[in-house]
């Protein structure tokens, strides 16, 4: 129960809205969240030091006078920030006032949190908003509410505060808005983020505007006088007052046309609003104007046979007035001005029910979707935001197929763009086009009322240009797509050219060796050298030639690991078989290559003396198994004096100076000598190998340990084989 007497009145005042401006209304589930409302925010203030209460509140104000929807949308208002800052849940809230209310509160709730402390500049948030509206259109109409009543306090937040919540008002909001025909909302957000981005600018427009006052208003009465006389006589009741000329739309006229305030703020406009059911009157009002004055060629368009997307329909035409001056009017019927200045929330008003069968609004929702669901998973964010950011802010235009049915495509659209929005196929088989029975060429842009056939055939596909003048999400995608795939295609064909080459020649190639390949041949990866090859800008017999050839010289260059083992060997002087030095035949196997410090053994062959393996030799564990008793003791002498070579493979991070770095960590380590060090680099990577002289292996181990520890080292490993 409200005591509160300030409170009582408030709540007054909002039902009183609400009664005005809403078909039915749930007083009693109003009141009740008013009172929730009070009391989830008892505690907390505002940044201006008002309660926190008054913001919610403000917000279901607008709600109820300005876009007028349900009872349901004024107390989700209410509501919008309980969730967000109060210990309140969305289950209490939908336990207390219904599932729809939760839903629309956890919407408004989520996309607060989109935009919360970063600069909005990731396509992914454009498109969360987007898909969290789509669910339910009342909980994009209570965001709009919220960002009004904050843009009209934003004078108590901090400068900085002020130009982001401003900028991304402008970019996003404002738009939004015009996309909901929400015409009037949309020019108050545009003229309060300019005060607050451009504050000069702003109130030199704001002066210049007052000065000019009475002499505008002295004029539109001039201009507006006998066409009030013939509206008379046709007994039509009406509205005409001067369109108001907003403040951010003026500024931006000056930008883009280059031209003064008085140029722009010259052009006069009024609206005349009629009070009929009938469309048919606006036709007969035009005729009226066109009477009274000299209508300006191509300056007129219909928007009530043909709506806008957003369902704004009115006429729009420019006559030459009093003294020479042109004027800009528009002509619609009270139903339709609330349309646009209300937009889809006036639109469900007129209707018997709020049901999917508005085909209008079903139709709109279908639109937005399509922005997206034709967008492919991979698809850089950039791209998306290029392409939703062209279906917001451009206007469009309408074009006819052969057959007469109407197409609407963004200004600037092109044949192709037409082509693939009829379907894919059409547009992936484009040749030409026939714009009004001409035919012209694919790059030609569209203008309203422009008839168009397309002519297809089965070899044409898309081409790479195209993609430089068509306009529209759905044909960049499309292209986007041919053009990827048609390029997998060529790669794959150049691959098997190559393994089919490698193949005839007998020639083995690993994953390293081919990136090795790619980059001596100056190729960023080994899909640009596929697609090369498939194109014929690669001589394969010459590149594998030359492979085996730069292979033999290295051969004789560096040392192999057969012949530093076989050094190292030699080094240490022979075997003991049995304790003591023998005069029996013996060599190394080459499955294992045993070196100086491996624990070995000796296996009796025929023929070839005793082979010595290591121990734990895979093969020397299988040969054993037929006959154990031809394995004989074996060890390496024990010399301390005696050095031996060892072969280590390095991988890691290419980085300045990763070679000082090794061979510091190998000679600063007793004086260790190193034999010969190879390194190579591939795609911020190198592949090493390091022969170096050691006493033993615990000599070795240490080296590695060292090594290992070096920034930027993945891996240290012994050669086990050559």
């Amino acid at each position: 129960m409200i005591v509160n007497p300030k409170h009582k009145k408030m709540l007054d005042e909002l039902l009183e809205a609400c009664r005005q401006h809403l078909p039915n209304t749930d007083e009693a589930l109003i009141s009740k969240s008013f009172e929730f409302c009070l009391e989830a925010h008892k505690n907390d203030l505002r940044e201006s030091g008002e309660p926190y209460f008054t913001h919610p509140y403000e917000v279901a104000m607008i709600v109820a006078r300005e876009i007028p929807l349900d009872d349901i949308t004024v107390i989700s208002s209410l509501l919008h920030d309980v969730v967000e800052d109060t210990e309140f849940n969305l289950d209490i809230l939908s336990k207390e006032f219904g599932k729809e209310v939760a839903e629309i509160v956890d919407g408004v709730t989520k996309i607060s949190g989109i935009f919360k402390g970063q600069e909005i500049t990731q396509a992914e948030n454009y498109r969360k908003l987007l898909l969290s509206m789509v669910k339910d259109v009342r909980v994009i109409l209570v965001k709009f509410a919220d960002r009004l009543h904050n843009m009209r306090t934003l004078q108590y937040v901090n400068p900085d505060k002020q130009r982001r919540i401003a900028q991304e008002t402008l970019e996003i909001y404002a738009p939004f808005a015009n996309r909901f025909g929400l015409g009037r909302v949309k020019w108050e957000l545009e003229d309060l983020s300019f005060k607050y981005l451009n504050k000069e600018a702003y109130d030199e427009i704001a002066r210049k505007i007052k000065s000019k006052r009475r002499e505008r208003e002295s004029y539109i009465k001039k201009f507006t006088d006998p066409i009030i006389e013939k509206l008379k006589e046709y007994n039509l009741k009406y509205e005409i007052n001067g369109r108001p000329k907003h403040l951010y739309s003026i500024y931006r006229k000056m930008v883009t046309r280059n031209k003064p305030f008085d140029e722009i703020y010259d052009l006069f406009a009024i609206r005349i609003i009629l009070d009929t059911p009938n469309s048919n009157d606006c036709y007969t009002t035009l005729g009226i104007v066109n009477q009274m004055y000299l209508p300006v060629p191509d300056r007129f368009k219909d928007y009530i046979s043909i709506p806008k997307t957003n369902n704004y329909q009115s006429i729009h035409t420019t006559v030459i007035g009093p003294e020479g001056r042109p004027v800009e009017v528009q002509i619609r019927t009270a139903k339709m001005h609330e349309v646009a200045e209300k937009g889809v929330a006036a639109h469900w008003r007129y209707k018997e029910s709020k049901t999917a069968s508005d085909k209008d609004l079903e139709n709109w929702v279908n639109w937005i979707r399509d922005i997206f669901e034709n967008a492919s998973r991979d698809e850089a964010r950039k791209e998306l935001l290029e392409s939703f950011k062209l279906n917001l802010f451009q206007d469009e235009i309408y074009v006819f197929t052969p057959k007469g049915d109407l197409l609407r495509l963004p200004v600037g659209a092109t044949p192709v763009d037409f082509a693939f929005e009829i379907h894919s196929k059409v547009g992936y088989h484009c040749i030409g086009a026939k714009v009004n029975g001409k035919i012209v060429p694919l790059d030609t842009k569209l203008h309203s009322g422009d008839q168009l056939e397309i002519i297809t055939s089965k070899n044409q596909h898309p081409n790479k240009n195209w993609i430089k003048f068509v306009i529209t999400h759905k044909a960049k995608a499309a292209i986007r797509k041919w053009i990827n795939k048609e390029e997998e295609d060529i790669i794959k064909a150049g691959k098997e050219i190559w393994e089919k080459k490698v193949k005839k020649l007998k020639l083995s190639f690993t994953t390293s060796d081919i990136a090795k390949l790619i980059t001596s041949l100056k190729y960023e990866s080994p899909r640009q050298f596929y697609k090369s090859i498939a194109q014929g800008k690669v001589n394969l017999d010459e590149v594998l030639t030359a492979t085996k050839e730069k292979e033999k010289k290295d051969k004789g260059q560096l040392l192999g690991f057969d012949n530093f083992a076989d050094i190292a060997r030699g080094d240490v002087g022979g075997v003991l078989v049995d304790g003591k030095k023998s005069g029996i035949m013996y060599s190394y196997a080459k499955c294992c290559n045993p070196i100086p410090g491996d624990p070995v053994i000796g296996y009796i062959t025929v023929g070839e003396g005793i082979k010595i393996h290591r121990k734990t030799c895979n093969n020397l564990l299988k040969i054993s198994e037929r006959d154990v008793s031809k394995l004989v003791s074996v060890q390496w002498p024990e010399t301390e004096s005696s050095l031996f070579v060892a072969g280590l493979s390095v991988n890691g991070e290419d980085s300045p100076g990763i070679l000082n770095d090794i061979s510091h960590a190998i000679v600063s380590y007793q004086n260790t000598n190193i034999k010969s060090i190879n390194i190579n680099t591939s795609n911020s990577t190198f592949e090493g190998s390091v022969t170096l002289y050691v006493q033993n292996l615990d000599h070795l181990s240490r080296i590695i340990e060292r090594l290992k520890k070096l920034k930027g080292v993945y891996s240290v490993e012994r050669f086990e084989s050559a």
